[in-house]
């Protein structure tokens, strides 16, 4: 893939030898997005687990303390009480089997996060291979399975955020946006590294974090030190 000359002067600020602690990466990340509009800046940490074994996973969901500057829209499948506390919580979507037919008649995805109640995972279940493949399915490890949803959104819209492995041990998260300067993007760094060096699990043998690397949407990837986390 042929890379454009803003990209090319940006790669220009990183040392792609080095290993930078984690100030002098967001500081890195900052200077090289160029992009007119506020790019998410990323983070993909390599772990040495190995997926396919349910003993080796890592999932979980952690609140950055500075969110991640994304509007998130909720919808949130419950009755009753429920409904009313998501609906007051700030849920956009509410609802019940009106919601499942819409989604399988539609392929309807005008929201960010979905949350249930768990007498819902009934109904809810028959969405399974719709939201499963695009990670909106909800789960009680990710906390979007809770008999509090009014929590669960109020979480949700500050910034919650869920990390997992993909196919090849790889976590992918936002970690916020570039306006937010390199103070914040440090926080909320330290916090998720901090839950996803927490959540290794017993069964993982060697070097857990293989590498970590942090870049803005149209940025160069910058390679993060985690030697002092781990």
């Amino acid at each position: 893939m042929r890379k454009g000359k803003k990209y090319i002067e940006s790669a220009k600020l990183v040392d792609r030898s080095k290993q930078y602690d984690p100030t002098e990466a967001m500081d890195t990340v900052i200077k090289a997005a160029t992009a007119k509009f506020d790019e998410t800046v990323e983070i993909h940490v390599k772990l040495g687990v190995d997926s396919r074994h349910a003993d080796q996973q890592v999932r979980g969901a952690i609140v950055l303390p500075n969110g991640t500057g994304k509007q998130v829209r909720v919808l949130v499948f419950a009755k009753g009480d429920k409904a009313k506390a998501a609906e007051e919580a700030g849920a956009e979507f509410v609802g019940a089997e009106e919601l499942v037919t819409k989604i399988q008649k539609e392929q309807w995805f005008d929201y960010d996060v979905v949350i249930a109640s768990p007498d819902m995972m009934g109904l809810v279940g028959r969405l399974g291979r719709v939201l499963g493949p695009k990670g909106l399915m909800p789960n009680p490890k990710a906390g979007t399975v809770t008999p509090d949803v009014a929590k669960a959104v109020t979480e949700a819209k500050a910034g919650k955020i869920e990390y997992r492995l993909d196919k090849t041990n790889i976590i992918h998260c936002p970690l916020g946006k570039v306006s937010f300067g390199t103070e914040k993007l440090v926080e909320n760094f330290n916090t998720l590294m901090g839950a996803i060096i927490k959540a290794k699990p017993a069964a993982a043998k060697g070097q857990y974090v293989r590498s970590c690397t942090v870049a803005s949407t149209m940025g160069p990837g910058v390679k993060v030190s985690t030697a002092k986390l781990q």
